[in-house]
């Protein structure tokens, strides 16, 4: 982000990101528990799946997802 934005950009983004964290902990009062490191790719594919989904059936298409990695 910082090549692109220049790094005060990405340094207020980085504090924004804790601020909203800090927040979210202190008002849930829950502790903190890391994502891991696959969170953001799980979340990423599953709206692209969702997006190409609804662009089929924009299309007139029928679209059922059926998950062919598994088993």
């Amino acid at each position: 982000m910082a090549a692109r934005r220049g790094k005060k950009r990405a340094l207020v983004a980085i504090g924004h990101s804790i601020l909203k964290s800090v927040y979210h902990i202190l008002s849930t009062q829950k502790d903190y528990h890391e994502l891991g490191a696959g969170y953001i790719n799980q979340k990423m594919e599953a709206k692209r799946k969702s997006y190409l989904k609804k662009e089929l059936e924009k299309l007139g298409y029928q679209v059922d997802l059926v998950d062919t990695k598994a088993g």
